[in-house]
């Protein structure tokens, strides 16, 4: 048989075995509705209950401040929409950065024509943030800076603490998604001054339709979905109790072992790194520096990112050419755009991003295929 070798973590994990243990029983026996005053109602309450506290802990939060949402999509259009509309009155400028994931770039597009004003922030070569442009770009009708905290695409782990500070100083509400670094390197939201937070079940080996947004307690927000007054009357819908107790339980995993998956990981990503850089005509995008000790961003002249994604899978090894959600788009990645990347550049790049269930081996073979890979679409370039 072929191998099969899964390199696309950031993309979306296996569920873990424990996580489905997690949840067998809430998909029959314990199937009430959060809403019902009856015992099946209440065993799932308590079941909500219980998971708002311990995904809350990972993130140094109160429970009541964590809000379930379907996706990390969701959150995010959440945190903005939910944001602009509740304090339109104080002003419309919104800042981001220039490297977002796809919602938040989309949604701030979609606030622009409602009338609200999107200022863009740039980085630096390494994918970074400088904080001062943070304080420069912010005026009186500033309502919310909204960063990513890690890169989806390469890895780059923004100066949150430093960026939530200054907008704390400045009154203004201060949103990141984490949906990367969630479960993965340390978050504590009062101190590192986050007012909202994003994060995703699926990132973290749970399962698939469950994320939350952090909201700090005194955030004023407008829901997206108005309903039957759940999640505090912030997100309307009958609650996905399922997928929510597996999300706990993939948080809880990762807070267990987080500071002992983050050191194998790295040591995994270095010797990726060492074995790929000997390839004529490689470079990696981002830094080794200031970066998600998963996720690997590297490019080599005279390729294209689908060849050698179709390639590489014709060997059983999966791996990506950008995030997941806009991978079918023809359009070079506008992360590695922003880095300063021309075009033809920002076009031939893999992604190739570790997990939990990654091993040496893996790692080995793909040092063994790659090569063979890049050689032969140069053979088939027009360049």
């Amino acid at each position: 048989m072929k191998k099969k070798i899964y390199l696309d973590y950031a993309a979306t994990t296996p569920v873990d075995p424990r996580v489905v243990r997690s949840m067998l029983p809430f998909l029959s026996k314990k199937f009430g509705n959060t809403m019902s005053l009856h015992s099946f109602g209440q065993d799932a309450k308590n079941a909500l209950d219980q998971s708002r506290s311990i995904v809350a802990k990972l993130i140094n939060a109160k429970a009541d401040e964590i809000i379930f949402t379907s996706s990390a999509t969701e959150s995010n259009n959440t945190a903005l929409k939910g944001v602009a509309f509740t304090n339109s009155n104080k002003g419309k400028q919104i800042i981001i950065s220039s490297i977002e994931h796809p919602c938040i770039m989309e949604s701030a597009e979609w606030l622009e024509k409602q009338g609200f004003e999107i200022t863009r922030l740039p980085v630096d070569k390494h994918g970074m943030i400088n904080p001062e442009d943070v304080r420069k770009a912010i005026k009186s009708e500033t309502i919310l800076v909204s960063v990513i905290h890690a890169s989806n695409e390469i890895g780059a782990i923004q100066p949150i603490e430093e960026i939530g500070k200054i907008c704390r100083q400045k009154g203004i509400y201060f949103h990141t998604d984490a949906s990367q670094s969630f479960g993965k390197i340390l978050i504590y939201v009062k101190k590192m001054n986050i007012d909202l937070l994003t994060a995703s079940s699926h990132k973290i080996y749970g399962p698939k339709g469950a994320g939350l947004l952090f909201v700090r307690q005194g955030v004023k927000i407008e829901p997206l979905l108005h309903g039957g007054g759940q999640e505090k009357g912030l997100r309307g819908g009958t609650v996905n109790i399922p997928a929510i107790v597996g999300f706990a339980k993939a948080a809880e995993i990762c807070q267990k072992n987080m500071a002992k998956e983050e050191k194998r990981l790295s040591k995994l990503k270095q010797k990726l790194v060492n074995g790929l850089l000997k390839i004529k005509g490689s470079h990696l995008n981002g830094s080794l520096e200031n970066s998600l000790p998963n996720i690997l961003n590297i490019r080599f002249d005279f390729t294209e990112g689908e060849s050698l994604v179709f390639q590489l899978d014709s060997y059983g090894i999966s791996c990506s050419t950008g995030s997941a959600c806009s991978s079918t788009s023809l359009e070079p990645s506008h992360v590695l755009l922003a880095i300063g990347l021309k075009p033809q550049e920002a076009h031939g790049f893999l992604r190739i991003s570790l997990g939990r269930f990654t091993k040496q081996s893996d790692i080995d073979y793909l040092l063994k295929v790659l090569p063979k890979v890049v050689k032969k679409i140069r053979l088939m370039s027009p360049f």
